[in-house]
């Protein structure tokens, strides 16, 4: 049964070019992750904040280097887009951003983002989420970019509100962390905000 609607984004939207090397402002680099980079987020995963708000653990460096080719591959099989988020003249590892849940056909993806304990509160989060949304939605094509996070991670509300993410709505009880069900502010933009 044909379609009555176009795909927003076709196969290779993503994969078909290199994964690029986003600017953002203050000094700061998006660029794909390198296995280098995995002491340094082995390193980030240790730190209670992220236990807070990540189901997920690093054991191990070796670990790390498994999820790093692992989002090369997801880049390669157009299902997500994972950044380092550096400063853009020393290297030094500074965060991640991404784009998790793409739906080409809809022009739809979830923002993600997490920074080193250092870096928090200095805006490296809202820098990068800012560049990714320009890149997603401007340059590549997306219609809508959405950004879920547990509604008392109000650090995460404010990168939302900064960047332009108007709030939805909560999700009740949508979100298993370490410590219990979290309801979750769904935040979104679309193209042309």
């Amino acid at each position: 049964m044909p379609f009555l609607i176009s795909p927003v984004l076709t196969a290779g939207a993503l994969a078909g070019h290199p994964q690029p090397t986003l600017p953002a402002d203050g000094g700061l680099v998006l660029r794909p992750w390198r296995e280098a980079d995995a002491p340094a987020v082995y390193e980030v995963f240790q730190d209670p904040l992220m236990h807070q708000w990540h189901a997920r653990s690093a054991d191990s460096v070796a670990e790390v280097r498994d999820w790093i080719r692992t989002w090369h591959r997801a880049w390669e099989g157009e299902r997500e887009a994972h950044w380092a988020v550096a400063d853009a003249e020393s290297g030094a590892l500074l965060g991640r951003v991404a784009l998790r849940e793409l739906r080409l056909d809809d022009g739809t993806a979830e923002v993600a983002y997490w920074t080193v304990p250092e870096a928090r509160g200095r805006g490296v989060a809202a820098r990068a989420t800012t560049a990714l949304t320009h890149w997603a939605l401007d340059v590549t094509g997306f219609h809508r970019l959405e950004l879920l996070h547990a509604v008392r991670n109000e650090a995460s509300c404010r990168v939302a509100a900064r960047t332009g993410f108007g709030l939805e709505g909560t999700k009740r009880s949508a979100i298993m962390q370490p410590d219990g069900w979290h309801d979750m502010h769904l935040h979104a933009r679309v193209r042309g905000d």
